[in-house]
């Protein structure tokens, strides 16, 4: 025991002359050499270079800790630096709006600038967009109004094109405002108000036209148009699905949109999003998915011409099948097998639900037009999908879901025109 205690002691009187190096070191330890109880034990410990060794390795430990301390303190300063520079430009900023100061040079905008820019240049954009469904309504309009002429339509169509290209002037001189780093936040406020007030007006001229159209038209000679690609825009069935155990449902499309046209339809129920969908989304074909479970159609539809589409499915071995243009291009079997369409559910045409009545995705939604959709609560045969296909006089309207201008509510900048099946395809 005396002779473990003196090596010891010698061990921690090495550690004790390299100068303190141990105390930066965080945790130590004690390193114990037998010697014989009459010898000079520190002498013996340097004689047998353990003490050379312990040495050199406490002093490169302590040398790493100093530099890894250098680095933690040169980054620490960086970031007292970089927050307060910061905190000067957010400064700035706040005094040079409350003084009112003239706007720095193009190049060094500060953080305030570049935001008001920013969401100046998005409000913008978005009005630019609500102008350009307006055209579109209004060109519809025009087609119109060329198969059924009168003075009262064409003035009115005059007047509303006028107004349309006093908007665009407006909106291109606002945007070269923003490039050209002129104008404030109260400029912009005042012309963004101005703008969105004409466009208001603008529309419901619009809709007044629109609505003397659709009262002229049977309930059914209709079409939804989907111009952008958003995750605004959409239209949704009043109704709802009761339970099913098998359907068909049938649409006309037309869509030129790439890559993938998108949902032309979703149908989701508490706790189950992708209930029934259809969707072409990225470079995947078309597919139909039933709780959740998916089959890929071989539908080609993307080449901006009208396709009438069915699929059928029943619950009885999953079994569905899919037909373009009255014909039957594909069937499987083994789709959500057993399971049936759940009830109290919400439909949307043109958009995907990632929740019920909502979650939609830009990346998802339906570009192009869509008519004539309809649900059944049985399998149709091929006979009377050719029927649809054809326009013949003995085609069904469905028994879930018919088509009628009723039934359908728009939203986001989607449109209602005029639509007769076979007397406009392609």
């Amino acid at each position: 025991m005396p002779a473990a205690r003196a090596a010891r002691t010698c061990a921690l009187l090495a550690l004790c002359l390299l100068g303190g190096a141990a105390q930066d070191l965080g945790p130590t330890r004690f390193i114990c050499t037998s010697v014989p109880a009459d010898a000079d034990m520190c002498g013996a410990a340097v004689a047998a270079g353990g003490a050379e060794e312990l040495r050199g390795s406490v002093l490169q430990l302590r040398e790493t800790v100093l530099q890894q301390k250098e680095t933690i303190l040169s980054q620490k300063e960086a970031i007292r630096e970089l927050t307060a520079k910061l905190g000067r430009c957010e400064s700035q900023s706040a005094l040079d709006a409350g003084a009112g100061r003239q706007q720095p040079a193009a190049g060094k905008h500060s953080l305030g600038d570049l935001s008001r820019t920013a969401q100046a240049a998005e409000t913008l954009g978005q009005l630019a967009q609500t102008l350009q469904s307006l055209k579109t309504r209004l060109e519809n309009l025009e087609q119109y109004s060329r198969l059924n002429s009168s003075s009262q339509t064409n003035s009115l169509k005059d007047l509303l094109q006028s107004k349309i290209d006093d908007l665009e002037r407006q909106v291109l001189s606002r945007v070269n405002s923003l490039e050209e780093g002129k104008g404030g936040a109260k400029n912009d406020t005042e012309e963004r108000a101005k703008i969105e007030s004409a466009l208001t007006s603008l529309h419901q001229r619009i809709s007044e036209l629109e609505k003397g159209q659709k009262d002229s038209r049977p309930g059914d000679k209709f079409q939804l148009t989907f111009p952008l690609r958003t995750n605004y825009m959409y239209a949704k069935v009043r109704r709802s699905l009761p339970e099913m155990y098998a359907f068909s449902v049938c649409m006309w499309l037309k869509s030129s949109a790439a890559p993938g046209v998108g949902t032309p339809f979703s149908y989701a129920v508490p706790g189950q999003a992708n209930e029934l969908v259809l969707i072409e989304w990225g470079n995947n074909p078309m597919e139909i998915l039933i709780n959740d479970k998916v089959a890929k159609l071989p539908f080609v539809i993307n080449d901006g011409k009208w396709h009438h589409i069915c699929v059928t499915w029943t619950t009885r071995d999953g079994v569905w099948e899919a037909y373009q243009d009255g014909t039957q291009g594909g069937s499987g079997e083994n789709l959500a097998p057993y399971h049936p369409i759940k009830p109290q559910g919400v439909l949307v045409l043109g958009q995907e639900q990632d929740t019920l009545g909502g979650g939609f995705d830009a990346t998802q939604a339906f570009v192009g037009e869509l008519a004539h959709f309809n649900i059944w609560d049985r399998k149709l045969t091929p006979g009377e999908v050719y029927n649809l296909a054809t326009c013949s006089p003995k085609a069904l309207s469905g028994n879930v879901i018919a088509w009628a201008e009723s039934h359908i509510e728009i939203y986001g900048g989607a449109t209602k025109w005029t639509f007769e099946a076979c007397r406009q395809v392609n």
